[in-house]
């Protein structure tokens, strides 16, 4: 049907939409987006073998990548805004989504069975991956210099966040000085940022889609599970300081409460979906 094909086409450019502007949120990995929204592994089986379905899978992802980059140079602009006058509405705006999703990725991390280890496999690698955010976000402060070099492994950094689900790329070029000059660069389309992270970003991808598609093929609900513990703990990352809620009256608190239930709706909302469609 038209009409379906149609809502097909818009729903994956939201999915995308969303991935790209997770990958440039601190705290949030797109990587960790496209598990929950369902497609993680089509990407990662794409791009381990470009050949293989090429045209099929170049019109599937269209959309994603069109909501990408919307997503991720578009939207870098009020969220950038966003975040600076109004970070906690943004943060629990994603938090909201997220946590709709997670219903939807324990599903998909049991779908070839589930043992008790999982489970403690998932809540060890939470508990972790948060103290070592935590570690990383208080104690790692470092200075590089800008240049070809060095944004090229920014784009490999970047790329990591969407290979490895749960590692937020932005954390990291926050921790490394490069996040602030990167947003910067794509909001301004400075090709002397934009191109050197591109090579990064590319030669990542192919360096180890292969191997997170081998690891997936043997060791798929234990990969799983470390992907759910670590988007629990990147999810608990981004909660809102006490600095951020500074001269929020009553009306501000119902409003952040609002747009997180919100972005829980939406995240629910998505997961029936992508059910539906599976």
């Amino acid at each position: 049907m038209p009409s379906r094909s149609v809502f097909d086409w818009i729903f994956r450019f939201v999915k995308g939409m969303f991935i790209g502007t997770g990958a440039i949120l601190p705290g949030v990995s797109g990587g960790a987006l496209a598990a929950v929204f369902g497609i993680y592994e089509r990407i990662i089986d794409f791009l381990a073998d470009l050949r293989k379905d090429f045209v099929k899978n170049v019109l599937f992802f269209v959309p994603v990548v069109l909501g990408a980059v919307f997503g991720l140079f578009v939207l870098a602009w009020p969220l950038d805004y966003f975040l600076v006058h109004h970070k906690a509405a943004v943060m629990w705006f994603f938090i909201g989504c997220i946590a709709g999703t997670l219903p939807a990725l324990y599903h998909e991390a049991g779908k070839n069975g589930r043992r008790r280890t999982h489970i403690i496999l998932m809540i060890v690698v939470a508990v972790l991956a948060f103290a070592g955010l935590v570690a990383a976000r208080t104690y790692l402060d470092v200075s590089v210099p800008l240049n070809w070099g060095t944004w090229i492994m920014a784009g490999a950094i970047f790329a990591l966040g969407m290979i490895v689900p749960g590692l937020s790329p932005s954390n990291f070029l926050l921790y490394l000085n490069m996040y602030q000059p990167m947003t910067e660069g794509i909001k301004e389309l400075n090709f002397s940022i934009l191109i050197p992270v591109g090579v990064g970003a590319v030669v990542c991808v192919l360096a180890f889609a292969k191997l997170m598609q081998w690891l997936l093929s043997k060791v798929y609900a234990t990969i799983f599970h470390i992907i759910l513990g670590v988007v629990i703990a990147s999810t608990a990352i981004i909660v809102p300081g006490p600095s951020d809620y500074s001269g929020l009256g009553v009306l501000g608190i119902i409003v952040l409460v609002l747009l997180t239930l919100a972005g829980l709706a939406l995240g629910l909302f998505m997961g029936r979906l992508e059910d539906k469609y599976k």
